[in-house]
């Protein structure tokens, strides 16, 4: 087979799973390792694809963000058990900040405090919040189409009229020198304000956002302590060097 065909058959395989081991590679197309490894380092070269320990990813673009509906079916049961470990960390009559998003909004059925007061920028956070009587302040401004979450200059003026125990931040990518990323910069600027205006924050996120940049940096590594599922371990002590990371038990129940 032909260099360029094997390179062909990579970026398609990529394209399906969009993460592939070496190993899986070397046998799905009948090559040497470091046939193998030869081609990655040429597709990562051209922009193709993105080398990782022990194979590759699929290069996503710095704008790209998945819409709800894709991001409520990945890693569902990481997110889960991320969620769990999350709610545990707010205490009775804190007030918090719960940012938009798929993980954060799996963290409400698992509220055991008490007397809490909550401040989001999801509309289904609100919904569901309200229905577990939970005292809830939804920011106003403009709704994204793709993951419904409120954005804009209005809702960073609304947000400035609070203050918070802790924030509870969702992220698309945690980086090691870049800090935490997303892919939209209004977005960016109102998880920025409101990790400003917490005593703490929390990065809630799942193993897959490790070593990933998006557009839009919101701040620092250390500004945050991490919550996830794993560190995967190419990056685990760069990671644990700068910031306090809490491990969540996968088996996470309801």
């Amino acid at each position: 087979m032909l260099a360029e065909e094997r390179q062909q058959l990579i970026l398609k395989i990529l394209t399906e799973t969009h993460v592939v081991k070496m190993q899986e590679l070397v046998q799905m197309l009948a090559a040497s390792e470091s046939t193998i490894r030869r081609d990655l380092q040429e597709l990562e070269g051209r922009h193709l694809l993105r080398r990782i320990h022990g194979g590759a990813s699929l290069l996503r673009k710095l704008n790209e963000e998945p819409d709800m509906e894709t991001k409520t079916f990945k890693n569902a049961q990481q997110k889960k058990s991320i969620a769990k470990l999350a709610a545990q960390k707010i205490k009775d009559n804190d007030c918090i900040y719960l940012d938009a998003g798929t993980t954060t909004l799996e963290m409400i059925p698992f509220i055991r405090a008490r007397n809490v007061t909550v401040v989001t920028n999801g509309p289904a956070h609100g919904d569901l919040l309200v229905r577990k009587k939970i005292v809830c302040y939804l920011l106003g401004g403009l709704m994204k189409p793709n993951t419904k979450a409120i954005v804009g200059s209005i809702a960073l003026q609304n947000i400035n009229l609070f203050r918070f125990d802790t924030a509870f931040i969702g992220v698309n990518g945690i980086d090691s020198s870049v800090g935490y990323t997303t892919p939209d910069p209004e977005e960016a600027a109102l998880k920025r304000r409101a990790h400003q205006l917490a005593a703490s924050s929390y990065v809630v996120a799942d193993s897959s956002k490790f070593s990933e940049i998006s557009f839009c940096r919101m701040f620092d590594l250390g500004e945050a302590a991490i919550i996830t599922d794993q560190i995967p371990e190419r990056c685990q002590s760069l990671i644990t060097e700068k910031t306090i990371v809490y491990i969540a038990n996968r088996s996470a129940e309801s």
